[in-house]
């Protein structure tokens, strides 16, 4: 099954569904930088403290555990969705752990415990780790030696080096098993202990040990910023198609790589956008990805903690009036399904493939004071139909579903091997039965299209031609 199949690229993790359909990672450590204290994902009172009490330092700052936890309380409090709380009175939690708090790490604890009583997977607490990874994401910095990898057999093999980065300037190989990080044996290790070894800053040395077969070798890489890229792929497929395999919202570099991936395929018949696996990411994203395609309309709904429903209207004007397919399934989630839906409720796009994850809530990620974070869901969204497909997801218009003995045919989503045998994948391998489908339809909507074309040329009078004489 897909779920023991981990895979990760050298970089920081997907976050936003990650425990549900599966995880994909990038190793590397993010840029620092000032800001982000509060951002949109599709998805104080400093209160008494004891003279004994241990404080977290920042800089030049103490941060006092009960400020820690204090904020994050009143974050809570004032911008959760549900006003109920899960059934519970949330000012039960005020003063809950009140002179019990000595250390950073005791307030890491307590607020977990606290939002861990909502029931609520995507409200959670963030590390300082997990909250600069998460940033890392959005601002699409990444320090690393470029791999993406994946767990097979107990073993950590390299899927792909990418393009231009250390890994692939020393000849890494797809296939290559590393089998030691620093000279340290990385056996009986999970994918991300090896990945937190093989992160780290900008510039600063690492030695991989790889296994070709029969052969070892010890790579001496230095980490450099590696390009995270959610477009992950662009074909011209045949037929005049056009492709373009979305990885995710996440990077604020999302929506500029999208427009160049258009541009590139404004002369193909027809488009089709791969959202499979899409765990999401940055609501404005989808927004304005939504916007490249239509021209007006409403594109999502949110209703807030008050109840207060806001639309979003569509932004500026359509790049293309290409037909359009949209291949979706299980791990399409988030930001994902806001594009869809908005598609498909806009009569714009037909969806192929199978029922998306089902996240209907969006997060806003908010900074702590000593690093750390919590992602809060604050609002509910609908799409422009008002369905609301939390925990239902979005059902396609063409219905293509898997086997387990279809994934391991490889005839599932082009890039994804159970085998670990083949690595050199490509959507032009015609064995993506969801992918064939979707060229069937695309096909479909081009021949419409130009019937329509056809039609309302030979409809409109010619006009008529001034009179001559001999």
């Amino acid at each position: 099954m897909l779920e023991n199949k981990r895979l990760a690229r050298i970089g920081i993790p997907l976050l936003f569904c990650g425990l549900f359909f599966g995880v994909q990672s990038w190793l590397g450590s993010g840029a620092e930088k000032q800001g982000l204290s509060q951002l949109s994902l599709a998805d104080s009172d400093m209160g008494n403290f004891g003279s004994n009490a241990s404080l977290a330092q920042v800089g030049s700052r103490v941060i006092p555990p009960n400020a820690l936890y204090d904020k994050a309380y009143r974050l809570v409090k004032e911008g959760y969705y549900d006003q109920k709380f899960s059934g519970q009175d949330w000012s039960r939690w005020e003063h809950h752990y009140d002179g019990k708090l000595k250390t950073s790490d005791d307030a890491h604890k307590a607020i977990e415990t606290m939002i861990a009583s909502l029931g609520d997977p995507y409200t959670r607490f963030l590390d300082r780790d997990a909250f600069d990874d998460e940033k890392s994401q959005i601002e699409a910095h990444l320090f690393g030696v470029g791999m993406q990898l994946g767990m097979h057999d107990h073993k950590v093999v390299v899927i792909a080096p990418i393009d231009g980065t250390p890994a692939s300037g020393a000849g890494i190989q797809p296939g290559d098993e590393i089998t030691e990080v620093d000279k340290k044996p990385v056996k009986g290790q999970s994918l991300d202990q090896v990945v937190k070894q093989i992160r780290g800053p900008l510039n600063t040395p690492v030695s991989i040990t790889l296994q070709r077969k029969t052969e070892r070798k010890v790579v001496a890489l230095k980490r450099a910023e590696i390009p995270i890229r959610a477009v992950a792929t662009q074909e011209l497929l045949p037929g005049n198609i056009g492709y373009i395999r979305l990885e995710s919202f996440i990077s604020s570099k999302a929506n500029a790589e999208m427009r160049n991936a258009l541009k590139k395929l404004s002369s193909a018949d027809g488009i089709i956008l791969d959202l499979r696996n899409n765990p999401g990411g940055l609501l404005a994203n989808a927004i304005e990805i939504a916007s490249m395609f239509l021209d007006k309309g409403v594109v999502v709904s949110t209703i807030d903690a008050d109840g207060y429903k806001t639309p979003t209207q569509v932004s500026g004007t359509a790049m293309t009036k290409q037909p359009l397919v949209l291949l979706i399934n299980g791990g399409s989630a988030s930001a994902s399904e806001i594009l869809s839906g908005a598609l498909k409720d806009n009569g714009r796009a037909q969806l192929v493939g199978q029922k998306s994850f089902g996240k209907g809530l969006v997060q806003a990620i908010n900074k702590l004071d000593d690093g750390s974070g919590i992602n809060i869901t604050i609002a509910r969204y609908l799409t422009p139909n008002d369905t609301d497909i939390h925990k239902v997801g979005i059902l396609p218009d063409y219905k293509v579903d898997l086997k387990d003995d279809d994934l391991t045919k490889g005839k599932g989503p082009w890039w994804i091997d159970l085998s670990f045998s083949n690595f050199k994948h490509s959507p032009l391998d015609n064995k993506d039965v969801q992918l064939n489908k979707a060229v069937e339809v695309v096909k479909s909507e081009i021949a419409k299209t130009t019937a329509e074309h056809t039609t309302a040329s030979a409809s409109t009078p010619a006009e008529p031609q001034p009179a001559t004489r001999e």
